[in-house]
């Protein structure tokens, strides 16, 4: 199994940015993708940002232009920055990982991290 662990979010005004980390571990895995998802108050969890291991990357149409989605696949680490940051973006932000264990693919999700925008 592979732990995710966030960190970075927090309490911004509008127009600012914030930088989100996302980091895998664990035993003998292939990662095959990395990416952010996000669930506000009353919405449904949807895709922000992903990234697969070749580098190819796709974005949320609210998002393009202002977010920018990176990976140290060194450290298994993946990292979200978000610029001009806008009320809307308020949600908790959650990393997954699709990664590869011997013949199968699995998925793992992080706790969270808690994003504010305040105007």
């Amino acid at each position: 199994q592979v732990q995710v662990v966030e960190s970075g979010g927090g309490l911004v005004q509008a127009g600012g940015s914030l930088r989100l980390s996302c980091a895998a571990s664990g035993r003998r895995f292939s990662i095959n993708a990395m990416g952010w998802y996000r669930q506000a108050p009353g919405k449904q969890r949807e895709l922000v940002a992903r990234i697969r291991t070749g580098g190819s990357t796709n974005y949320a149409d609210s998002v393009t232009g202002r977010f920018t989605i990176s990976r140290d696949n060194a450290k298994n680490t993946v990292y979200l920055q978000m610029n001009s940051l806008k009320l809307e973006d308020t949600a908790v932000y959650y990393c997954n990982v699709v990664y590869l264990y011997g013949p199968d693919t699995y998925n793992s999700w992080g706790q969270g991290t808690q994003v504010t925008v305040s105007s």
